[in-house]
């Protein structure tokens, strides 16, 4: 598997000095190494998904990003998530040999925007998707803990992209307890790989009787299906409401929370590793983690 993490930065820089109108079509380009690879869920407008999942404004000047992909830059962002990739693919590679994978898994990272809380408030400042093989696209702001952690939010959504390669997605079809499954696995692969301090704000915000809670109602419905149905379960109600879903009681990423607790149950059952158990079917994790499914 060949891993592209694009240059993005000076992509960016060059946008941003450019005037309003050809931003767009500037932007365009510099989303269209994830294009082909996502292709697969539809005809996608890259530029809407950058514009309503959290991206840097083009329809504004705003002196704060071009100070802000400096401060990345500075930070070595970029070398980062390359060094973060390799170690991680070396090491799923060497607990799956063999495993199924995209070719090439094409990387773009993205300014975000600075007021939008569900980036920098919710989420720390940064956030990802990979669970389409070929594509990771990560979006972050600069702070404290983003500059820290970015390169591990690329490992965690690697392992997404060479489980996909492996567990059949369907959006029809998909349930609770196979996203739950895969976030807790994707954490706890991040814990293998550099240690606790590098996992993400989403696996780690919730304990004691929150959690118990959360993770109660999250096996509840186990087994409720189909993508437009999980954001409740996976991100808590407020992003879920952002999304259009209706609310069902739970904080922000109790899913990733109620999943890292399974898939740790889970490890100690089997004694396999979240590398080794990237491609297996979510009923088994959930089987030896002693949560009980329909499938």
């Amino acid at each position: 598997m060949k891993i592209i993490v694009h240059d993005t930065a000076s992509t960016m820089l060059d946008l941003l000095r450019r005037p309003m109108e050809e931003r767009t079509d500037a932007l365009r380009e510099m989303l269209s190494p994830l294009q082909n690879a996502m292709s697969v869920i539809g005809d996608l407008d890259m530029v809407q998904m950058h514009q309503a999942g959290s991206g840097f404004r083009i329809d504004v000047e705003d002196a704060r990003y071009l100070a802000a992909l400096r401060q990345m830059q500075d930070a070595q962002v970029w070398n980062q998530i390359e060094d973060c990739l390799a170690a991680a693919w070396t090491r799923l590679s060497a607990a799956v040999p063999g495993i199924r994978t995209a070719e090439t898994v094409h990387v773009v990272l993205a300014l975000g925007n600075p007021d939008d809380e569900l980036l920098t408030v919710r989420n720390g400042g940064y956030f990802g998707m990979g669970g389409i093989p070929g594509a990771i696209q990560l979006t972050m702001w600069p702070t404290e803990t983003s500059l820290a952690k970015i390169g591990y939010a690329a490992a965690h959504e690697l392992h997404h992209n060479v489980r996909y390669a492996n567990v059949v997605w369907d959006p029809a079809t998909v349930t609770v307890g196979e996203q739950v499954v895969a976030e807790g696995l994707a954490e706890a692969f991040v814990r293998e790989l550099a240690g606790e301090g590098a996992m993400g704000p989403w696996s780690t915000a919730l304990s004691g009787q929150e959690l118990d809670h959360a993770q109660a109602k999250v096996t509840e419905a186990i087994d409720v299906a189909g993508m437009a149905n999980l954001p409740p379960y996976v991100y808590g109600d407020a992003i879920a409401m952002r999304m259009g879903c209706e609310p069902v009681g739970l904080p922000d990423a109790a899913g990733y929370a109620a999943g890292l607790r399974i898939v740790d149950a889970h490890l100690t059952a089997s004694g396999l590793t979240a590398a080794q158990s990237t491609a297996l079917p979510a009923r088994d994790i959930l089987k030896n983690a002693g949560v009980p499914t329909s499938a």
